[in-house]
């Protein structure tokens, strides 16, 4: 079964037009739209494997679309040097690849029925096959990126452990006396934050520019990483079901711990009684529905999460994060690029779905 095609809305077009602004800056979306379409092609070349039962699981969600934020951030951070090359182009689809691979992974483990808008993978051949392709596909960004040099090899396997560690820790859970907050920031930093930041890292180490650069560019995606989970967490609650492509509370309804439950455990423990019913409902419910009963039965408790002050709570703490990742880029001048980073962390925050 294949995805939905890649349209140029989805994947080479929608971006870039909205990260660059007037006349000289329309010109510059034009130039990424162009190298965004290379990137797409190579993707799709990259995924084709020499059995034909790995090519369609392989190339499944590559080809159901998708947003291509972390290519982009390659391709917008390589012009503080020289601009996209091979190389350039090359570390993007590794990094996408990547991160392609990890949501074959992430929906097994929650097992997810949908992603992107069509049928989770696992739902359309089965959970070991969903895990073989997306082993698949992490062999593939390593032989990528192993000839691209040292210390992209060392950077692509200390990003790979940062996803495996976030992964783990989020199965887990926060240990004995550890700070759940602490905790769940942590994990949306290695599981999202790593790669994003990666991708930004790699643009400036194959494009000639100023090494000063790399550590700026790094911090930027690590905090747009955490400020674009935050903001799914907030998206999650949303009623908007054809931008989310999911009911809402989704992740409420399969007991995920998010940033406005844990803000409202945080008001419940502090006397909060408002707060600590609504937690025991959630929590009541949650197990209803572990135990086989209609998910539906948490609407009233998911409308009046999204409508409690957490939910706002939590998209001004992305929006912090947001900042301070736009904080963390002067150290770049003042250029057509940097204005692009500034208002993808804005796109980021603003985004409902």
């Amino acid at each position: 079964m294949s995805g939905t095609p890649i349209t140029e809305d989805t994947a080479t077009q929608a971006l870039p037009m909205r990260l660059f602004r007037g006349a000289a800056d329309k010109r510059h979306a034009k130039r990424m739209q162009e190298q965004l379409e290379l990137v797409e092609q190579g993707l799709l070349e990259h995924l084709r494997f020499a059995s034909r039962v790995a090519d369609a699981p392989a190339r499944y969600l590559a080809e159901a679309g998708g947003k291509r934020i972390r290519p982009m951030l390659t391709l917008l951070t390589s012009e503080l040097g020289d601009g996209p090359n091979d190389l350039v182009r090359r570390a993007a689809q590794a990094v996408e690849i990547t991160h392609l691979a990890s949501l074959y992974h992430d929906d097994v483990m929650d097992d997810a029925r949908l992603r992107r808008g069509v049928p989770a993978a696992q739902t359309v051949w089965s959970n070991s096959v969903a895990i073989l392709a997306g082993d698949l596909l992490f062999a593939r960004a390593s032989t990528l990126v192993s000839g691209m040099g040292e210390e992209a090899i060392l950077l692509q396997a200390r990003t790979f452990e940062r996803l495996c560690l976030g992964q783990l820790h989020e199965t887990v859970g926060p240990e004995p006396g550890e700070d759940p907050m602490q905790h769940y920031l942590q994990v949306l930093a290695d599981k999202t934050g790593a790669l994003i930041s990666t991708a930004a890292r790699m643009g400036v180490l194959f494009s000639g520019a100023p090494a000063a650069y790399a550590d700026a560019v790094t911090e930027y995606g690590e905090g747009i990483g955490v400020a674009f989970q935050l903001i799914d967490d907030v998206i999650d609650l949303s009623p908007k079901a054809e931008q989310t492509g999911k009911r809402a509370g989704t992740d409420l309804r399969a007991g995920v711990v998010t940033m406005p439950l844990l803000l409202l455990r945080d008001r419940a423990a502090n006397g909060d009684a408002e707060a600590a019913a609504l937690g025991a409902r959630i929590d009541a419910g949650v197990d209803r529905i572990a135990a086989g009963e209609d998910p539906a039965l948490l609407d009233p408790e998911v409308d009046a999460l999204r409508a409690h002050e957490v939910t706002a709570e939590t998209e001004a703490v992305a929006r912090q994060w947001a900042a301070d990742a736009v904080a963390a880029l002067d150290a770049l001048p003042k250029s057509t690029v940097k204005r692009g980073l500034e208002r993808m962390a804005e796109s980021i925050v603003s985004r409902e779905g």
